[in-house]
């Protein structure tokens, strides 16, 4: 449970600072997002997910 709440933590930290000091490019990022097919960003969402639990299995096997 320690693990999940430091998890959590640490993403709201790091999107409080894209918020914090580039709100501009965030703007710019969600026009870019949203000019994107559908099937586009989908697959950058998978992508992302996969990345992510790549990460965290790794992260837990080198750990362990």
């Amino acid at each position: 449970m320690t693990t999940l709440l430091m998890a959590a933590g640490f993403v709201l930290v790091f999107e409080g600072l894209i918020f914090a000091l580039l709100p501009k490019r965030l703007d710019d990022l969600a026009a870019f997002l949203a000019q994107m097919p559908v099937d586009a960003r989908r697959l950058l969402g998978l992508l992302a997910l996969a990345f992510g639990v790549l990460l965290l299995w790794l992260a837990r096997t080198i750990g362990a």
